[in-house]
């Protein structure tokens, strides 16, 4: 079992979250792309770019913050925060 937790800040505090759970026989990296890509879905949000410190913050913790620098539109949050809570 694959989850990955999503969560939305603003002010300091969480406003909204979402746990994406993934069964299917894939790699790390599709299951992470894949569930982030139905959380900014659940969200209505567009996919963050990923940049070379969330690509190395990602691997080193399992959890990244992405900031307006990491979306194209204007955001009306802090940042969005994945973190992968469970892996086979």
């Amino acid at each position: 079992m694959f989850r990955l937790w999503a969560k939305i800040f603003a002010e300091n505090r969480m406003v909204k979250d979402t746990v994406i759970c993934n069964d299917a026989d894939d790699t790390r990296t599709h299951k992470v792309m894949n569930a982030l890509e139905r959380v900014c879905y659940d969200f209505d949000l567009g996919k963050p770019v990923w940049l070379d410190v969330n690509i190395r913050d990602f691997k080193r913790h399992a959890k990244v913050r992405f900031y307006q620098d990491n979306f194209i539109e204007n955001i009306e949050f802090d940042f969005l925060e994945i973190q992968v809570i469970e892996e086979d």
